[in-house]
């Protein structure tokens, strides 16, 4: 979790600034991009989130080799504070880590959902069989308007009542890994 001078910042960060062209709360507080950047990597290097994944789902990864752990990680929206960075990259207060490992049977699921403007976290844990999976899948929906909008990108995972979907913003490889999670789906499913 983030340290109190990290949540004050990264409030200081996110908080709408009224009459001030460019953003004036980075004038006064000093809080730029590289900073708010810097805070969540050291947040997250400081999880093992990894560890806490196998843990959770009780399993050594020497029984999860189908084929290679995936990590797709992103900044979250939903419920977050966001703005647009002098950078012109879109943030959020929200980032998750999620880790996919495969068995010959099961497709397991582990999230992270890191606030970095509070101390409260979410954990999903979720198993699925081959077998009930009715697809992978990419999503993109806007956030924002105008001269603010962005695309946001996730990946979703289906199944008869149920879906799970999580952030890929930044993943350089996604849709290779998303497209060998196809595969083998159609391996598992022919």
């Amino acid at each position: 979790m983030p340290s109190q001078d990290y949540i004050n910042k990264t409030n200081k960060y996110f908080h709408p600034s009224t009459g001030c062209p460019g953003g004036c709360m980075e004038a006064l507080f000093g809080v730029k991009d590289e900073v708010y950047d810097q805070m969540l990597n050291e947040t997250l290097n400081s999880i093992p989130i990894k560890k806490q994944a196998l843990n959770k789902i009780g399993l050594d990864e020497d029984q999860l080799k189908e084929i290679p752990p995936i990590n797709f990680y992103g900044y979250e929206f939903d419920g977050a504070m966001w703005r647009i960075g002098k950078d012109g990259r879109l943030r959020s207060s929200k980032y998750s880590s999620t880790w996919l490992f495969f068995s010959s049977s099961q497709l397991y699921m582990y999230q992270y959902i890191l606030n970095m403007a509070g101390t409260d976290k979410k954990e999903i844990d979720r198993e699925y069989f081959y077998k009930d999976i009715t697809s992978f899948s990419t999503a993109t929906k806007t956030v924002g308007q105008g001269n603010s909008a962005r695309d946001v990108n996730s990946f979703r995972i289906v199944v008869p009542g149920d879906d799970f979907s999580c952030s890929i913003m930044g993943v350089a490889d996604a849709d290779r890994a998303i497209n060998a999670m196809k595969q083998k789906l159609r391996e598992k499913k022919g």
